[in-house]
């Protein structure tokens, strides 16, 4: 009987097929996933009239796809965790370490919500022919002006686009009830003026975004939105996480950016030109020199791929040189290219940083960068250390391994810098750093946004030791004089994949423009 119950166990059975539902709070996001099913060849049907299955009901507009086709390895890879065995090079030895990742999930990077169905199942399905456009968003008329989910990502790119065109954009920093409906924090409000109702109309048609609108003008505080000067790091010869952020301003959620080289910022003045500096994975070099991932078991190849230290070894923070990587001589690199080239160091660019988020200009760390916080003397400590004959240090590969995985997390959503996000989050995660939060007894308030509330936060992929993150820090918000600090553990932006998170990037950049207002 117990084993004839294990073969019956949803947990374990193969689905025959998922659905996504059209009412989830970001089906943009969704369409986005499906079309990258397609782009591979998956068959995705369509409902065109409510459904039920398994005694749920579904509506209309939903994408249903079925596990019966060529491509249900790849379907399967896109939804269904990845189950990495523990492979060591022998019992009580080192990892050995995969090629590249071992977690990948598709639609728990992206944040895409669906169901597993276990049996059989038909309904009112057509077969989708092509890739998909978004489906139009719908505008209902409104005096005062327009609300708009801030739990969609292309609100972003509608806000963009709200503020070039001279509209005015708020953040309401409370929940919100008119006409019948509750609005919470973080809604996007847009006045109405002679010019409004078409430019949120042409949104609703381009990207697919719904406004509401509303008859009562919000009262209380806000944030008044303004366009924002982002500076991106880069270095000569490029950044791939550098340049996987610059597909996503240029391409997925247009986004005005300029690169920033480590001359720039080493010459100081930063607040005349940015708002925000983004420093993505070995922008800014760690403790000691090193850049890259640090926070414990990271194998010798940054990235999970390469030779894993020797057994017993303390990680190191290497990833692939922190703070410029090439760029020592200049040798015969043409004039036009010579201001990128140099490295960042604590020594000389760290000065400036300091400078410009104490003059109100915001920083935001992800991955390796995150080290700046030690830099600036925030209370936050490595979470994946041991003490050994009264010593401190990173844990060996042997206790902490994760090279490339899904992991939850839990988060403060009440913060601005958390908008728009679910309570709990699916976070990247590749031997990254995490923090303890220590007593914050400087001038700094520096609070947790997301962190590991379990012992076994994986869900796809392979992290062995995972209990070392339980309670630990995964991103971490600091005043530093006037400005901020993000720092992101995690990879909120690993290749250009993870939409779910990519909310805490965007809410920081339009965040170190805002400014705090009182509706009346």
């Amino acid at each position: 009987m117990k084993y004839w119950e294990q073969l019956r166990s949803p947990e374990t059975r193969d689905p025959r097929g998922y659905i996504i539902p059209a009412d989830q709070p970001d089906f943009l996001t969704a369409t986005k996933f499906v079309n990258a099913l397609m782009k591979a060849g998956v068959v995705v049907d369509r409902a065109t009239a409510d459904f039920q299955v398994a005694g749920k009901r579904y509506v209309a507009g939903s994408y249903v796809v079925k596990a019966a086709q060529a491509f249900r390895p790849h379907l399967r890879d896109m939804l269904e965790p990845q189950d990495h065995p523990n492979d060591f090079q022998y019992p009580g030895g080192p990892p050995k370490p995969p090629y590249d990742i071992t977690g990948y999930t598709l639609a728990f990077q992206m944040g895409v919500e669906f169901d597993r169905v276990l049996d059989g199942f038909e309904g009112p399905f057509q077969k989708i022919d092509g890739l998909l456009k978004p489906p139009a968003g719908k505008v209902t008329p409104g005096t005062a002006g327009y609300l708009l989910s801030h739990r969609l990502n292309d609100a972003f790119t509608g806000t963009t686009r709200l503020l070039k065109a001279g509209e005015e954009v708020y953040w309401l920093k409370k929940e919100f009830t008119a006409d019948g409906k509750t609005w919470p924090a973080g809604t996007i409000y847009i006045p109405s003026k002679p010019s409004t109702a078409a430019a949120v109309r042409t949104l609703a048609a381009e990207l697919g975004l719904s406004f509401a609108g509303t008859s009562v003008k919000p009262q209380g505080e806000a944030f008044k939105l303004r366009p924002v000067r982002v500076g991106l790091w880069d270095r000569y010869g490029g950044s791939q996480d550098s340049g996987h952020i610059r597909w996503m301003f240029e391409q997925a959620f247009p986004t005005p950016y300029e690169l920033v080289y480590a001359p720039t910022l080493d010459a100081g003045g930063l607040n005349q030109k940015y708002d925000v500096l983004i420093f993505p994975e070995g922008g800014i070099p760690g403790e000691g020199g090193r850049g890259g991932r640090g926070g414990g078991g990271g194998g010798g190849g940054g990235r999970g791929a390469g030779a894993a230290p020797a057994a017993g070894a303390a990680p190191q923070a290497a990833g692939r040189g922190g703070g410029g990587g090439r760029g020592g001589g200049r040798g015969n690199i043409p004039d036009e290219y010579r201001g990128q080239v140099g490295n960042v160091t604590l020594a000389t660019t760290g000065p400036q940083l300091r400078s410009f988020v104490e003059g109100g200009g915001t920083i935001v760390a992800i991955g390796g960068s995150s080290g700046i916080g030690s830099y600036l003397g925030l209370p936050l400590t490595n979470a994946l250390t041991e003490t050994v004959d009264g010593a401190t240090r990173r844990l060996p590969n042997t206790k902490f391994y994760v090279p490339g995985s899904v992991l939850e997390a839990t988060v403060d959503t009440t913060l601005p810098i958390a908008y728009g996000l679910p309570p709990k989050v699916d976070m990247f995660y590749i031997n990254s750093p995490a923090f303890r939060l220590q007593k914050d007894t400087g001038p700094t308030h520096t609070q947790p946004v997301a962190w590991f509330a379990s012992a076994e936060p994986l869900r796809s992929g392979w992290a062995w030791g995972q209990q070392y993150l339980n309670g630990a820090v995964a991103a971490a918000e600091s005043d530093v004089g006037k400005g901020k600090v993000y720092l992101f553990g995690p990879e909120i932006t690993f290749r250009g994949q993870p939409h779910g998170t990519f909310k805490f990037l965007f809410n920081a950049i339009y965040l170190s423009g805002a400014q705090s207002v009182n509706l009346q």
